[in-house]
């Protein structure tokens, strides 16, 4: 019984995922105003290019707002940024691996 109760006080980690792409997407199409809902920004979807079809401004306007937002430090100079920004799952796994908000 305490083990039920347990898994009850303790949320699941793909619920928290789900919970802060969902706020990364809203964040993206706020920034961005962009003429899509944040529920159509499908988590692997590519954001830079042809997914989303944003470009190297776009990305450093969401580098700025996930930094202020969760405290992320993202430099325009690293060789990461390709990786981070890959999608939408690959930005939400790296603020939650390195946020400080």
């Amino acid at each position: 019984m305490s083990d039920q109760v347990a898994s009850l006080r303790q949320p699941s980690a793909p619920a928290d995922a789900a919970t802060l792409a969902a706020e990364v997407a809203g964040l993206i199409v706020r920034a961005l105003n962009l003429d899509v809902t944040p529920a159509q920004i499908t988590p692997d979807q590519p954001l830079y290019g042809e997914g989303l079809g944003l470009d190297s401004i776009d990305i450093l306007e969401i580098a700025l707002v996930v930094s202020k937002q969760y405290g992320v430090q993202l430099r325009a100079d690293s060789e990461e940024n390709g990786r981070i920004f890959g999608s939408l799952r690959q930005l939400v796994d790296y603020i939650a691996a390195h946020r400080t908000k």
